[in-house]
C-alpha cells in the first residue's frame, strides 16, 4: 500500500523503539550487526531532515554479554546489577555506531516517577528539545538498576509511548522480532494473516488472541497494542516492524516490506 509507505516520509519527529529480542542473537548475546543496521537507518532518517529519539531495551542482554554470568539468576538484585553493567555497554555501542555517521548520543534513564511529576516531566521535555536542536540523538531506557514495582514503568513499549506523547512526535516506530500483528498466533497457525492497518487499537486489544512474552523482553504483542492505543489517542500513529530484518525501515518506506500501522484517532 503506497499510502502506508508514505507514513515515515511524511513524519518529521520520530521515536524508534528497539526491543531486547531484536538486539540479541540466538545465543542471547548482543547482535552487533543488527544494532549497527538500526543505527544506520536512524542516521539516514536524520540525514533526510528528520528528528530521531531512540528508546532502547537491551541493558540486560548487554550485561550478560559483558560478564557472562548471572543470566539465570532470578533474584531482582542480580537483574538490577546486570542492567547496571549492561547499560554502560549498550550506550558504548550506540556511541560507537552513531559516531560512524558523525552523530553524538545522550543517555536518559527514566522511571514512572519522572512522568508523574510535573517538574520532572518539564525537565525531560527541555532536555529532549535541547539535545535534538543541537543534533544529538537521545537514547532513552528505563532506569532498571533502581526501578522497583512502585516506580517501574514495566516495559519499554509503554516507555516509548510515554516519550512519544511527551515529545509530541509525528510517528512511533516499534522494532520487534515479529513482522507485525496477525489475526491469530502465526507460530501456532500457518494460515495467520498479517494485519497491515489498524484503525482502532483499543478494539483490537480487546479481541485479538495474545501470545507469550519474549525471553529477554518484558512485553509481548499485548504491550505493543497497548502502546499503540496510548499514542493513537494523541493522533500519533505507531508502526510495528520486524527490526531483525536488515534495512526494514528503509524497505518499508520504499514499499518493499510490510508491518502493522496503527492510525492515530484524532487530527493533530
Amino acid at each position: 500500500m503506497e499510502q502506508l509507505a508514505q507514513t515515515i516520509k511524511e513524519s518529521k519527529k520520530i521515536v524508534i523503539k528497539v526491543g531486547s529480542n531484536v538486539l540479541s542473537d540466538e545465543h542471547g548475546a548482543v547482535n552487533k550487526s543488527v544494532m549497527h543496521n538500526i543505527v544506520e537507518q536512524a542516521s539516514a532518517l536524520i540525514e533526510m531532515g528528520k528528528q530521531i529519539i531512540v528508546v532502547s531495551s537491551g541493558a540486560g542482554i548487554c550485561g550478560v554479554g559483558a560478564i557472562n554470568k548471572w543470566s539465570r539468576r532470578g533474584d531482582i538484585n542480580y537483574k538490577q546489577a546486570l542492567c547496571a553493567i549492561g547499560q554502560v555497554e549498550l550506550m558504548m555501542a550506540y556511541k560507537e555506531y552513531f559516531m560512524d555517521y558523525g552523530l553524538h548520543v545522550a543517555q536518559i534513564l527514566l522511571t514512572q516517577d519522572d512522568f508523574d511529576d510535573h517538574h520532572r516531566t518539564l525537565n525531560i521535555r527541555n532536555a529532549l528539545f535541547t539535545l535534538i536542536d543541537e543534533g544529538v540523538v537521545p537514547v532513552i531506557n528505563e532506569n532498571d538498576s533502581v526501578s522497583v514495582d512502585e516506580i517501574k514503568i514495566g516495559d519499554n513499549d509503554t516507555l516509548a509511548a510515554l516519550a512519544t506523547a511527551l515529545w509530541n512526535a509525528d510517528l512511533m516506530i516499534v522494532l520487534s522480532d515479529i513482522d507485525g500483528v496477525f489475526d491469530k498466533d502465526p507460530k501456532a497457525h500457518q494460515d495467520a494473516k498479517l494485519i497491515e492497518l489498524v484503525e482502532n487499537a483499543e478494539k483490537l486489544e480487546a479481541t485479538i488472541a495474545i501470545g507469550e512474552k519474549s525471553t529477554f523482553g518484558t512485553g509481548g504483542i499485548e504491550t505493543k497494542i497497548g502502546a499503540a492505543a496510548k499514542v493513537n489517542k494523541f493522533g500519533i500513529p505507531m508502526l510495528l516492524l520486524n527490526g531483525s530484518k536488515t534495512d526494514i525501515i528503509r524497505d518499508y518506506m520504499d514499499g518493499n516490506a510490510k508491518g502493522t500501522l496503527f492510525l492515530g484517532t484524532i487530527n493533530k
